[in-house]
């Protein structure tokens, strides 16, 4: 039997996915998570085969759980699911050591095939989503601006974004600029907005 745990956070959604998955006679689903560190602990508790995670959960998003799940259950494949078929989630979600990416939207039919290529050593691509990520490069933001500017998300000033990263205003000034540079937009809430797009936050 292939082990699988899922982490969703809309439990309609995860339950509907639960019931999928165990008409499969080769697939159980030994596990359930709401949040991505939900995911990470049960990982670690029942030692799946496949941890299938959405990316946009509270608590730790997928990606997160990812690099996580692989560090704590290394025999684990992870496999992402989701709602945002935005390029820059691929490429992180392959640098986390993701097996599989696939979009919400694809025929039900196609997960339980996917868990099984994943299992037999194969990397699971939606084909839409990889053309876009190779069409739009990769991720012209350094770890710091990221950080600096998900932290800008919420509106925050320049002194709060300062003390919660423990920089200096200037620091965080500078951050800031280069990213909005990078992102091509005319002020830090453009650029938030335009990094959010593509999924490099």
């Amino acid at each position: 039997m292939i082990r699988v745990i899922l982490a969703e956070d809309q439990s309609m959604i995860r339950g509907a996915l639960a019931s999928l998955l165990s008409l499969e006679p080769d697939i159980e689903v030994v596990g359930e998570a709401a949040t991505g560190d939900e995911a990470v602990a049960v990982a670690t508790a029942t030692r799946p085969d496949v941890a299938l995670l959405d990316i946009e959960m509270p608590g730790g998003d997928g990606i997160t759980a990812a690099e996580e799940i692989r560090r704590e259950v290394p025999g684990c494949h992870v496999m992402i699911l989701t709602t945002f078929a935005r390029p820059g989630y691929l490429r992180r979600a392959m640098e986390a050591g993701a097996s599989a990416f696939l979009v919400k939207d694809s025929p039900a039919r196609e997960l339980a095939a996917a868990i099984r290529r994943v299992l037999a050593g194969e990397r699971v691509i939606d084909p839409g989503l990889a053309a876009a990520a190779l069409s739009a490069g990769p991720n012209p933001l350094s770890p710091r601006e990221r950080e600096v500017l998900s932290a800008a998300v919420d509106g925050s000033t320049i002194n709060d974004i300062s003390a919660r990263l423990h920089l200096s205003e200037g620091t965080v000034r500078n951050y800031l600029s280069s990213a909005i540079q990078k992102t091509g937009a005319r002020n830090r809430i453009e650029a938030v907005q335009k990094a959010q797009a593509q999924g490099w936050l």
